[in-house]
């Protein structure tokens, strides 16, 4: 937006600390008239000084220096005359000028099939999935879903069944019409209505003999969507939508009528089909315009009438902090307060090294009167190698490995204990990521090639591509454009393009493969039936003659170059910590599914590039935090809450750890295949390896690599195994603690203090150690009284959550 956009009132406001200006903004912020058919709407915007926006488009005084140029009809400016001038818009003392351009103006703009034709049934909802869009069509007839396909679009209107569709000598009474306007028996009624803007546009086409586009016509490269955000202030109010595309000859269009509008939030913004925004209850939104291939998106946040609100100046530690604080204050939410030391210290134990931390940790941490011992415990937890373990384990979940029919189990061990290394050396992500995508070799001698035996689909491997280094889950692109994101069919074969030169043979071990470059092998476009050229997702086609594709994309994808990848593992990183990623689910990045702090992803990408991807900085952002240290408590205004970070998350700690944490405080051990005797389960290499108490308790199968595969949900299942299954009560028995315990002639309420700190990283409250003092003391058998408190401390939801 340009500054000459916003201009300042005398008048200033406190709010959360900071001042801020009555402004008024425009958009779009200039207006380009090509031929007497074009037409560009606007609106305009007022921010009061506590950040609620208005539009006051209708309440505006418009002007034009030159009005021989143009003329306004409502909110729409239409060309007259070529040449340039400057539209004044003055409000509340306020004036912006937005600068106004006619070209061609006394020239009518030719009917066109793809700039025209192709919108209106994309708006009118002809080629959707429940219509003409579905894979066999509708009712005999089909086009292609969301018109991915105009070529074959155009056959089926008037080659198909002989021209049936369509009447050229008499177009008003072309079947394609009669059946839009509901004259005849239409499944779908009426979509349009005789007359209107879009009857109109067919009826031109039709009159123009039906024609196709040449090669050359020019389509659209963008989409902007205004304005950018909304905070609106109560139920009822207003706010229209403006959307514009730029086209690939340098010429830009208002699209807004053409536009298909979408919410994702009824219940907070309602948008109809004209663009027009109505606030509901308080909440959250993000309204959409879809046109052409393009999904845009622009927050809207809905307030209750004239809420009164002080922000009660929150401590801030780091970035993290002031962009999740920013968030909040355009909410109202008040964030909760810090946890005491107790729950930092169970939380941050669990999160970074995956186990509770000893009673002598908790005793020392306890007892420390330094200022900065949470960012001291954050730091020595970083530097211990069951961080590194814990983290190979959330890795080896979106590798996939495992031992299968294409991988052996000495393959898969050999896989495992190269990620192994990485991370335990802190290896930069992105060196590794790269050594992984271009790996070629043996899968004995150069084990990181097990990541093309896992997989062999070419289709499959760019999919799992996508999804585990860019969070994005573009299979939907495969056989059409994606409906609601950015990618089409283009997108999906050109990515596929890097991985079609895999090549495989076999060695003198029947169990070792060799993976290499093969130098050959395309992927047609399934639609127009031609090689695709490897192109970036979302970036450029670059030059791949002569080299190995994989490692031309790998270069690109582990890079800066990249937008996606950086913020993709900063948000893996983040639900880590947090229980949801700020783009949740993690890997369904789209613009239907929006971060809920756009700007704190940006940052953290942004971080994480700085940082040469070494994560464990980004980890110690995120511990150290505010945000991160928030107590699980509400406040009032953040009880319903669940997006943006205002209090600490209540989560349920996952299979291997849930194990782990189990056999810790019982001081037991396990013993899992292919590793020794008191090996901890975040350790198994195999994931094809599980118990009954890991498969109930959600331990991925690692066959795909949807974060969806990790289960963190309670189930009956889970409380009956841990009531009455075959790991607590056995191995309380097993380690006998009570009974040592005794032996050293320790009374029971030391006991019950001593399980208390093991299991749940706090001394019991007095009312906790006096009910269940007594409850022993009246016991006759001391020992089995004691150990039903530590299974009942176990089988306690604050034992079972992280919190």
């Amino acid at each position: 937006m340009r500054l000459a956009h916003l201009l300042s009132l005398c008048t200033l406001c406190a709010f959360g600390g900071e001042s801020f200006a009555q402004t008024i903004a425009v958009y779009p912020p200039d207006i380009n008239l090509e031929t007497s058919r074009d037409r560009q709407s606007f609106v305009v915007q007022l921010t009061q000084p506590d950040g609620i926006t208005r539009d006051v488009t209708a309440q505006a005084q418009v002007t034009f220096a030159n009005p021989a140029l143009v003329k306004l009809d409502k909110f729409h400016v239409l060309p007259v005359a070529d040449g340039a001038t400057e539209m004044a818009v003055a409000f509340s003392g306020q004036t912006v000028k937005v600068p106004v351009k006619v070209t061609r103006a006394k020239e009518d703009r030719a009917i066109s099939f793809k700039q025209d034709v192709m919108p209106v049934f994309m708006r009118a909802g002809c080629n959707t999935g429940g219509c003409h869009g579905a894979a066999r069509g509708k009712d005999g007839f089909r086009l292609s879903l969301f018109g991915f396909d105009p070529e074959g679009d155009h056959f089926r209107l008037t080659r198909e069944l002989n021209g049936r569709r369509i009447n050229l000598a008499l177009p008003v009474e072309s079947t394609l019409l009669e059946k839009a306007t509901g004259k005849v028996a239409h499944t779908g009624g009426g979509k349009i209505k005789e007359g209107d803007e879009y009857y109109q546009t067919i009826t031109r086409w039709l009159e123009a003999d039906a024609p196709m586009d040449a090669p050359t016509i020019a389509l659209p490269v963008s989409m902007e969507v205004f304005p950018p955000s909304a905070v609106l202030d109560g139920k009822g109010e207003k706010q229209r939508i403006v959307v514009r595309a730029k086209y690939s000859d340098g010429t830009d269009r208002d699209v807004t009528n053409l536009a298909l509008f979408l919410t994702n939030n009824d219940t907070a913004a309602k948008i109809d089909d004209s663009g027009a925004v109505t606030a509901g209850e308080r909440g959250e939104a993000f309204v959409m315009a879809r046109f052409y291939t393009f999904t845009i998106g622009v927050p809207f946040i809905t307030l209750p009438k004239d809420l009164k609100f002080a922000w009660p100046n929150a401590p801030e530690t780091n970035y993290i902090d002031t962009l999740v604080h920013n968030k909040l204050k355009k909410l109202r939410i008040e964030p909760s307060g810090v946890c005491d030391d107790a729950t930092f210290v169970r939380r941050v134990y669990l999160d970074i090294i995956g186990g509770l931390p000893t009673p002598e940790e908790y005793a020392r941490f306890m007892v420390s009167a330094l200022p900065n011992k949470r960012d001291l415990l954050v730091d020595e937890l970083l530097d211990r190698k069951e961080f590194a373990e814990l983290w190979v384990l959330k890795w080896a979940e979106l590798l996939q490995i495992r031992s299968s029919n294409e991988v052996s189990y000495k393959a898969m061990l050999l896989y495992y204990g190269w990620l192994q290394e990485k991370i335990a050396k802190n290896v930069p992500t992105d060196v590794w990521v790269k050594e992984l995508l271009g790996a070629n070799g043996g899968t004995f001698k150069n084990p990181v090639t097990n990541y093309y035996q896992l997989e062999r689909d070419v289709l499959k491997v760019t999919e799992n591509v996508a999804q585990v280094f860019m969070g994005m889950r573009i299979q939907c692109a495969q056989c059409h454009n994606h409906p609601f994101d950015r990618w089409t069919m283009d997108d999906y074969y050109g990515l596929a393009s890097f991985f079609t030169q895999i090549g495989r043979k076999g060695t003198d071990d029947a169990r070792e493969l060799v993976v290499f470059n093969s130098g050959g092998g395309e992927v047609n476009h399934p639609v127009r039936g031609r090689p695709m050229p490897s192109k970036f997702l979302g970036g450029a086609a670059p030059d791949v003659n002569g080299k190995d594709r994989r490692t031309v994309l790998a270069n690109w994808l582990a890079s800066a170059d990249n937008p996606y990848f950086a913020k993709n593992l900063s948000n893996v990183v983040w639900n880590h910590f947090f229980g949801q990623g700020i783009v949740n689910e993690v890997d369904d990045v789209r613009i239907s599914n929006p971060a809920s702090n756009q700007e704190l992803l940006d940052t953290l990408g942004k971080k994480f590039t700085e940082y040469k991807y070494d994560f464990k900085k980004l980890v110690r952002d995120i511990c150290t935090s505010q945000t991160y240290q928030r107590s699980t408590q509400a406040t009032k205004t953040n009880e319903s809450d669940t997006r943006n970070f205002a209090r600490g998350p209540v989560r349920r700690i996952r299979a291997e750890t849930m194990l782990d944490v189990i056999t810790q405080v019982t001081d037991t051990k396990n013993k899992f295949q292919g590793l020794p005797l008191g090996a901890r389960a975040v350790q198994i290499a195999d994931g094809g390896v599980s118990t009954y108490f890991l498969t109930t308790f959600g331990r991925p199968t690692r066959e795909t690599v949807c974060s969806c595969e990790v289960r963190l949900e309670p189930t009956l299942s889970q409380s009956l195994h841990l009531l009455n299954g075959e790991t607590v009560e056995p191995k309380i028995a097993q380690g006998n603690l009570v009974g040592k315990m005794l032996q050293e002639k320790k009374s029971p309420a030391q006991i019950i203090e001593q399980i208390y700190v093991r299991c749940l990283t706090r001394a019991p409250k007095p009312e906790e150690l006096k009910n269940l003092t007594a409850i022993v003391d009246a016991a006759k058998d001391k020992k089995q009284a004691l150990e039903d408190v530590f299974w009942a401390v176990m089988n306690s939801r604050e034992f079972m959550f992280n919190h």
